[in-house]
């Protein structure tokens, strides 16, 4: 029988029904909320052992969340998802420029993905941000490229795109990189992902 439920108890009942499914496997209590967060975002369970995080990467998006940064995200997807308002209470907005016609044009005359260039205009943001990347790989290796030549630091990296080509590798390229990282490690992820993380990390500030 279906029950009619508001929205808040919907939400209490799913993270009840994950604690239970969990069963006696215990989560790290800095990764805990991160990591129930995504699985309610998706019903998957393999984050459990997929979501790979930096030491400190929790602690470090938190204090850089506190002191009002922004979020940079790969895809206008991944930008709905993030709960703005909440961000904005800090002090913080989201930035997205997969779709600016200018980023659009430069990447078609270079010959690269819209993503990378929109991480080298990212990079030139006077705000500590962190970055949310959920849908493209080449977001991550442009990312790491500009970590090598000193143009970005990042507060937080999220790792988290999905498929086929260059995923698995991007990622390794992150958390290879000596900065604050959460990296779902193989094949999976998405932009539903990266703003589940996002929000997981807002919500612990409030809402």
């Amino acid at each position: 029988m279906i029950h009619k439920l508001p929205p808040a108890e919907i939400e209490r009942r799913s993270f009840e029904i994950i604690g239970e499914l969990l069963g006696d496997r215990a989560l790290d209590p800095e990764k805990e909320l991160v990591i129930k967060r995504v699985i309610h975002t998706t019903a998957d369970f393999d984050y459990v052992d997929n979501l790979v995080f930096t030491e400190g990467a929790v602690a470090r998006g938190l204090e850089a969340l506190r002191s009002g940064c922004d979020i940079v995200a790969d895809t206008q997807m991944a930008r709905a998802g993030i709960n703005k308002r909440a961000l904005a209470k800090l002090g913080g907005e989201v930035h997205c420029f997969i779709s600016d016609p200018d980023v659009a044009r430069e990447a078609g005359e270079r010959g690269v993905t819209r993503a990378a260039v929109s991480m080298e205009r990212a990079a030139k943001l006077e705000k500590p941000c962190i970055f949310a990347i959920g849908n493209a790989p080449t977001a991550l290796v442009a990312l790491r490229e500009l970590l090598d030549c000193g143009a970005v630091k990042p507060a937080l990296i999220i790792g988290v795109p999905v498929g086929f080509v260059n995923v698995v590798e991007s990622k390794e390229l992150i958390l290879e990189a000596g900065v604050p990282a959460i990296v779902a490690r193989g094949r999976k992820g998405g932009s539903n992902v990266a703003a589940a993380v996002c929000n997981a990390l807002l919500y612990q500030l409030g809402r």
